[in-house]
C-alpha cells in the first residue's frame, strides 16, 4: 500500500515540479493558511445490523449487505504555524461526499441479491495534523509526511437501498437522513512547490488516507415484504469499514516568510581623483628657484603624500623672447630644478615625469620677444 501510495504522489508531484521556478529556501515559519479541493475515492461501506425499534424480530432475518460508491468531491482548508525547523502543526475543516450506486447481499440461502441504492454520504469534521517538511531535500519541491486525527460527522443525504422479495429472501428497504459521528485518523503525503514572485505563496498536491474508527449507528425507516403485504417499522442499521483516499491540490501561503533580499547595489567604480596642480613662476632668464617657489614646492610635495597618485608631471616653460631653441633647453631647466626640489621633499623620483615646453603653450598669449612673467613657469600636475 505505501508503495502504492508514494507511486501516486510523485505521478501529482511532477507537473507542479516542471513548471516551479525556483526551490524552496527557508522552513514554514509563523502562521500559515491553505486551501485544497480534489477529489475522494471511497471504500465500498458496508451495512450491518439492521434491527427494529418494535420487538418481535421482524427483521431478525435480513442480511447484512454491502454499498457500493461512485467519485465523488473533497475540500480541506487549514490554519497553522510553522515551527521554522520543518516540523508544522495545523487545524484543518474537510468535506468529502460519495454518492452511493447499488448494494448487494446474501440471502440465507447464500444467494447473492444485488439491488439498487442512491443518496450519499457526506463526512465533515475537523482534524488536527503534525506535519514534518523535508526541506531542500529534492530541487524545486519541499516533500512533507504527516499525520492527523480527529472527529467526523457522517451524513446520509436522501439515502435508501431497494428492498424486493419476501423477507425471508432479502434486506429490507431502507431509507434515511441521519447523522452519526466517530472519531478519525489520517496519514498525508504531499509535496509544496514555491511560488518565487509571491514570498509565502506554494502550490501543494497531496494524498490523505482518512479512516472513520468503528460502527455508525443511524435512525432509518425500514419497509419489508411480507405475506400480509408490506410492513414498515422505524429501525437503525450501522454502517462500517469507512476508509477514504483522498487526492487534494491547493495553495497555502505563509504569512512569516521572509521577503526576498533587495538585489545587490550596483558596484559603482570610484571617480578618479581629479589633478592638482601648482604653478612655480621664474625671474627672466633664469632656471633659480626663488624662496616662493621652494614653498609652493614643498605644499605640492607635501599634498602628493595624502592623496593617491599614479604620477607627477613637472611641465617647464618660457616667454617669447630669446630664440625657440634657447628657450626650449631653458624650459626643461626648469622642470629640472623643480623635479630636484620635489625630490628633496620627499617626492620618490621615479613618479616624477619631466617635459620642457619652450615658448608653446603660453599662459598669456603675447607676440615673439616679449617678456611676460606669467609665462615663465613650470607646472606641478599630480594627477
Amino acid at each position: 500500500m505505501l508503495r502504492k501510495v508514494l507511486l501516486v504522489t510523485t505521478i501529482l508531484t511532477l507537473p507542479l515540479a516542471a513548471q516551479a521556478q525556483t526551490p524552496p529556501t527557508e522552513p514554514v515559519t509563523g502562521v500559515y493558511v491553505g486551501a485544497a479541493g480534489g477529489f475522494n475515492i471511497k471504500t465500498n461501506p458496508s451495512v450491518n445490523n439492521i434491527v427494529s425499534n418494535t420487538p418481535g424480530g421482524l427483521f431478525a432475518n435480513t442480511p447484512n449487505a454491502n454499498l457500493s460508491t461512485s467519485l465523488g468531491g473533497a475540500a480541506v482548508g487549514t490554519l497553522g504555524y510553522g515551527l521554522g525547523n520543518g516540523l508544522r502543526i495545523e487545524v484543518e475543516g474537510d468535506y468529502r461526499g460519495n454518492s452511493f450506486s447499488n448494494t448487494s447481499a446474501k440471502n440465507r440461502f447464500n444467494n447473492g441479491i444485488s439491488t439498487g441504492a442512491s443518496g450519499s454520504e457526506r463526512l465533515t469534521g475537523p482534524m488536527v495534523n503534525v506535519v514534518y517538511d523535508f526541506n531542500n531535500l529534492i530541487p524545486y519541491v519541499t516533500p512533507y509526511l504527516g499525520v492527523g486525527a480527529g472527529y467526523q460527522w457522517a451524513h446520509l443525504q436522501n439515502f435508501s437501498t431497494t428492498g424486493s422479495g419476501t423477507l425471508a429472501a432479502v434486506a429490507p428497504t431502507i431509507t434515511s437522513q441521519s447523522t452519526a459521528g466517530a472519531f478519525a485518523a489520517q496519514g498525508i503525503v504531499g509535496g509544496a512547490f514555491d511560488i518565487a514572485a509571491v514570498p509565502g505563496l506554494a502550490l501543494t498536491a497531496e494524498y490523505r488516507i482518512m479512516a472513520l474508527t468503528g460502527t455508525r449507528n443511524y435512525n432509518a425507516g425500514l419497509t419489508v415484504n411480507t405475506a400480509d403485504g408490506p410492513v414498515s417499522r422505524f429501525g437503525k442499521f450501522q454502517l462500517g469499514h469507512d476508509l477514504n483516499n483522498t487526492f487534494l491540490f491547493g495553495v497555502r501561503y505563509n504569512f512569516g516568510a521572509a521577503p526576498p533580499p533587495p538585489p545587490p547595489a550596483a558596484v559603482v567604480a570610484p571617480a578618479p581623483a581629479p589633478s592638482r596642480s601648482y604653478l612655480v613662476f621664474f625671474d627672466w632668464d633664469k632656471a633659480t628657484l626663488t624662496d616662493r617657489a621652494r614653498q609652493i614646492i614643498k605644499d605640492a610635495a607635501d599634498n602628493s603624500t595624502r592623496v593617491q597618485y599614479t604620477r607627477i608631471e613637472v611641465n617647464g616653460y618660457t616667454d617669447t623672447s630669446g630664440s625657440a631653441a634657447y628657450n626650449q633647453k631653458l624650459s626643461v631647466r626648469r622642470a629640472q630644478a623643480v623635479a630636484a626640489e620635489l625630490t628633496k621633499n620627499g617626492v620618490p623620483a621615479s613618479s616624477i615625469t619631466i617635459q620642457g615646453f619652450g615658448e608653446t603653450h603660453l599662459l598669456v598669449a603675447t607676440g615673439p620677444n616679449v617678456r611676460e612673467p606669467q609665462n615663465r613657469r613650470v607646472e606641478i600636475i599630480i594627477r
